[in-house]
């Protein structure tokens, strides 16, 4: 029998790291209204069970797409939150799909066990996903309504089990079908200029 103490030392590691690090109030991300309604740029990547995942498969749902990496501490720091809110809404039409940037598969893992989550991790292992999404930040959200509009955006670190981003999801999840003009283009050439400092 293996002993749990390695594993548990693990964890109490990236618990302690995460907990100590210095995150401040400018490092805080904002969850702000998409300048220009816009439909998101296509996803097509594979989860750590080799799943193909296409935010096409999503439409009807609303979706928080999340990228991350193990590296960013703020990224670590949120995910907590990200299943917390992923809970509240069991059974609702609500998904989240957390795209890892350019990591191992291995690495991605330890850090889902460390973590406890089980929603979506999707590798981008070559960045290709995230430069189409012009991620500049990591960690950068982005919200969108069951037509696959992108309605929202985050640039850094959110509680997203907060009670004003639950709110907006909430919205979002009872929105009738408005007729919104939706731009042509997937995001205008300064989507991600913003930076969390």
């Amino acid at each position: 029998m293996r002993s749990p103490y390695p594993q548990l030392i693990k964890i109490t590691a990236v618990l302690l790291w995460v907990w100590l690090c210095p995150v401040t109030v400018t490092q805080a991300g904002v969850l702000e209204e998409y300048p220009d309604v816009a439909p998101a740029p296509p996803l097509v990547l594979v989860d750590l069970g080799n799943h193909q995942h296409q935010l096409e498969d999503y439409r009807g749902q609303v979706v928080l797409v999340n990228f991350w990496a193990s590296w960013c501490a703020p990224c670590l720091v949120e995910m907590p939150g990200i299943q917390r809110l992923k809970e509240s809404l069991a059974g609702r039409p609500f998904t989240v799909l957390a795209i890892n940037f350019r990591e191992s598969k291995e690495k991605v893992w330890r850090f889902r066990n460390l973590l406890k989550v089980d929603f979506p991790l999707l590798l981008d292992v070559d960045g290709k996903t995230a430069e189409d999404w012009q991620v500049a930040v990591y960690p950068t959200s982005y919200l969108l309504d069951r037509q696959g509009r992108i309605r929202h955006v985050a640039y850094g670190q959110l509680q997203w089990d907060g009670r004003e981003i639950v709110q907006t999801i909430e919205a979002l999840l009872t929105e009738p079908d408005t007729g919104i003009t939706v731009r042509s283009d997937p995001l205008p050439a300064n989507g991600a200029a913003a930076t969390a400092e």
